[in-house]
């Protein structure tokens, strides 16, 4: 435990930053990339300075491929490498600092709408699929022809899917082709799509994605399909995906095929514990961690009169990517909300619980299904994976119930603890309004003190910090003190 809170003295001392080595020849490099596909996105916009998005793990290439973009087209280049919030998200900040006319976005995305009307390109890589494997699994898992079906895919496999139904329509009636909800497709729809978890579903008239099962290509191979940790994408279609209809999941390469049902109802059992866990929380922090998503000023906002309407106290914290090591400097915080697109939102597997956090990381939607009485239990109605579905004018907004209405004293046990739970009306009275900056109480001797979650929580605990005893220590000459940093002083053994 305690390698997530510190690193070892004198690491950052000896730590070499290197010079990532090429991935892909050279000769490889314009199929990979699509660079004809992005020529032709930069001249179409006529953009002399572009902003190239990379992952981590791709940062190899950005170099070959910046050159080679900048011969191809003549505009300069500007290699963004991996944002400080998530490499599937748009990093909108860092285009408009560099001044950037357009963004190529390289590798997986969640396609999160954008909060100002910048032209954006997506590669998202092509991923082998055997395609008969995936067939055969697909005939395995549902041997009703009738039964209709969606296919769908992480955004690396989306360009097989088509190939895929043309392999499975001779014998099966409906089976339904998900796409990738790239802002620049415009396919000749006769009707127009669904639009859900980062995906189009050209449903037909009258046709429900509730009564379609799912059959999903992707995750990695070199992973145990048996182990519990799933993937963020598949997560969300677990969560979101009617309970009642069949989901299955296929290795694009080795064809490897499983049920879904008790991963998902795994999945499900874990988000009930996490709303069990907000009813209980007196202070909540909410990270903001999609500052250049469409809403998320406004979702922000909402989530904050959700709060303070539940009689709960919020910090709002602006951290980039949630640690251990960061969340730790807040111990009065109960739990903790992120905002942000669904693929990081539910990366329970690499930033929840069971990574070192000291406190659960939710959701915006399980924190409007704690603190919401109008919403129901979780469960009802279907799970909502990003935070704009939650805002006032999507068809699945709830409105919050004024102060005085009974849905607020309904009587409501602690599943965790077996305690009653205080009603909002006796609660709400302690709390301040969100918009003040801060309260002062008056203590018995007429010491004025902030009165907040962290003074609170600090006035509980027996050690405080250095107390200054004033007039009890007697003056001494100043002394020369320590030299270095605090990770390795000079006096130090080993420094």
């Amino acid at each position: 435990m305690e390698d997530a809170f510190s690193s070892p003295a004198g690491a950052a001392l000896q730590r070499e930053a290197g010079v990532p080595e090429p991935l892909t020849p050279l000769t490889e490099l314009g199929r990979t990339y699509e660079l004809e596909r992005v020529q032709a996105f930069v001249l179409e916009h006529e953009a002399k300075r572009v902003a190239l998005q990379f992952p981590d793990e791709l940062l190899g290439d950005s170099v070959a491929v910046a050159r080679a973009l900048e011969e191809m087209t003549g505009a300069k280049m500007f290699v963004l490498g991996d944002t400080a919030y998530g490499s599937c998200c748009v990093d909108v900040l860092r285009a408009e600092q560099a001044e950037a006319d357009a963004l190529v976005h390289f590798g997986p995305a969640c396609l999160s709408p954008l909060s100002c009307p910048l032209p954006v390109i997506y590669v998202l890589g092509q991923r082998p699929v055997a395609l008969e494997l995936c067939a055969e699994a697909f005939r395995a898992l549902h041997p009703n022809p009738a039964e209709p079906v969606v296919l769908l895919s992480e955004t690396a496999c989306a360009h097989a899917l088509e190939a895929l139904a043309a392999l499975l329509r001779p014998r099966y009636e409906d089976i339904l082709v998900s796409l990738p909800a790239l802002p620049t497709t415009a396919p000749g729809w006769d009707h127009p799509p669904l639009e859900r978890f980062g995906r189009f579903f050209p449903l037909g008239p009258g046709r429900q994605l509730e009564n379609y099962g799912a059959f999903y290509v992707g995750g990695s191979e070199n992973g145990d399909n048996s182990g519990a940790e799933v993937s963020p994408d598949l997560l969300q279609l677990l969560l979101g995906w009617a309970p009642s209809r069949p989901f299955s999941s296929c290795l694009p390469s080795s064809g490897q095929a499983r049920a879904e049902g008790p991963r998902a109802v795994r999945a499900r059992a874990r988000s009930h514990y996490l709303v069990e866990r907000a009813r209980d929380a007196h202070v909540v922090g909410l990270l903001a961690g999609a500052p250049g998503g469409a809403g998320h000023c406004e979702a922000l906002a909402y989530l904050r009169k959700l709060v303070q309407a539940a009689g709960k106290r919020a910090y709002v914290l602006s951290l980039g990517r949630p640690s251990p090591a960061k969340l730790a400097n807040f111990p009065e915080v109960d739990v903790f909300v992120l905002l942000a697109c669904p693929l990081r939102a539910l990366d329970r597997c690499q930033s929840g619980a069971s990574r070192g956090l000291f406190r659960p990381l939710l959701t915006p939607y399980e924190l409007e299904a704690a603190c919401n009485p109008a919403r129901g239990p979780l469960g009802l109605g279907p799970y909502l994976t990003h935070y704009s579905d939650l805002l006032p004018g999507s068809p699945f907004h709830v409105p919050i119930p004024p102060p005085d209405s009974e849905l607020w004293g309904t009587p409501d046990v602690s599943l965790i603890t077996g305690e009653l739970r205080v009603s909002q009306a006796s609660a709400s009275s302690d709390v301040p309004d969100v918009l003040e900056a801060s309260v002062l109480s008056q203590r018995s001797r007429l010491e004025l003190a902030e009165s907040s979650p962290a003074a609170l929580f600090l006035g509980s605990r027996t050690w405080r910090g250095l107390e200054p005893q004033l007039g009890q220590t007697a003056p001494v000459r100043a002394v020369a003190g320590r030299r270095g940093i605090p990770i390795a002083y000079e006096d130090e053994p080993g420094s």
